[in-house]
């Protein structure tokens, strides 16, 4: 999912090295369909990650590599969700306002949020697995000092991931209408590159790594005596469903985009019909990263419990505090702590 010429400027352009193909109506879908979605997704991701950002430094929780992998998470749907109000406002104009700075800058942020995003799953992934099934082995080095390193190495993996976009991104002007997307050199490898890494980075190693460790991490499970263990392979299940559903679409369409550039898919209703599919399913992709705080931090309880500490504070009004005994606050709290850092 990058800004590549398909997602914000392409669905209004000619096929290259083709006739001249028609996609009015297309442009004026996206100009009415974008722009409402994409300020649904920022709106919600933009409080649910914020919420998770604000809860860890706030109560200082960072104290592990499973919460240095929520903080960086939440910080990279942050980052994503933040380019949305600028890719918005470029699919209701038409065209790139807002200069090549701009252009580059926010093309960045999208970037960096969207691998970001992937590679922290991937991590916080190994990191569950290592906790349930390797947890005597492997308590010792999961230390804070590791994590920090580790999210270095990862911010650096993303970065190099992203380069090659931020670099061949700028403004241009085309018929007299201007545009923000990658302008890669003629006849080099580096559009079909794109999608081939988008494939592989954004779906194929994630989704494979997920599944193998979730369903060692659900076999390990099934043996341990405990009454929210159905819960707990619950959420492991939803985690691998819910990735599958909202990126497999779009990884489909930039296959098909990737085999119309090698002139396997070539005529213009085709064109069409991939520049509509696009929209929609980069938009459920996008949404994606709603789900991440409800998914990986939320369904904690002890971490909830610190959503609601902070939201009573800031509106004491909308959330007051039910009465619990000290008996049940210490059963919660002992309960919790395992629970939603080990399993959930």
């Amino acid at each position: 999912m990058e800004p590549t010429d398909d997602n914000y400027s392409e669905y209004y352009s000619d096929t290259e090295g083709s006739e001249p193909c028609n996609n009015a109506n297309v442009k004026a879908f996206g100009q009415v369909f974008l722009p409402t979605l994409y300020s649904l997704v920022f709106i919600v991701g933009f409080i649910g990650n914020g919420l998770v950002v604000c809860v860890l430094v706030k109560f200082r929780r960072i104290r592990s590599i499973t919460d240095l992998c929520l903080f960086n998470l939440a910080l990279s749907d942050l980052f994503f969700v933040i380019s949305l109000p600028f890719w918005s406002h470029y699919a209701t104009a038409a065209k790139w306002l807002l200069g090549d700075f701009m252009c580059r800058l926010v093309t960045g942020l999208y970037m960096l949020g969207f691998y970001g995003s992937i590679f922290f799953m991937v991590i916080l992934t190994v990191d569950r697995y290592v906790v349930i099934v390797h947890a005597h082995t492997m308590a010792r080095p999961r230390s804070v000092r590791v994590g920090v390193t580790l999210s270095l190495f990862v911010w650096a993996l993303t970065l190099c991931a992203s380069l090659p976009t931020i670099i061949f991104t700028k403004v241009n002007n085309e018929s007299g209408l201007t545009t923000c997307k990658p302008e890669y050199p003629e006849g080099s490898m580096w559009r079909q590159a794109s999608y081939l890494e988008m494939n592989i980075l954004g779906l194929l190693i994630p989704l494979s790594v997920m599944v193998i460790c979730y369903s060692r991490i659900v076999l390990m499970l099934v043996n341990i005596k405990t009454a929210k263990k159905h819960k707990a392979i619950k959420l492991i299940i939803i985690i691998i469903v819910v990735f599958f559903c909202f990126w497999t679409p779009y990884n489909v369409v930039i296959l098909l985009r990737y085999l119309e550039t090698q002139n396997y898919l070539g005529d213009c209703t085709t064109h069409k019909k991939i520049d509509l599919a696009m929209q929609w399913t980069e938009v459920i992709a996008f949404t994606h990263c709603c789900f991440n705080p409800i998914i990986y931090a939320f369904a904690g309880q002890k971490f909830m419990s610190l959503v609601l500490t902070l939201l009573r504070k800031w509106m004491p009004r909308c959330f007051a505090r039910p009465y619990a005994s000290e008996s049940e606050r210490k059963v919660f709290s002992r309960s919790s702590e395992i629970f939603s850092t080990r399993l959930l």
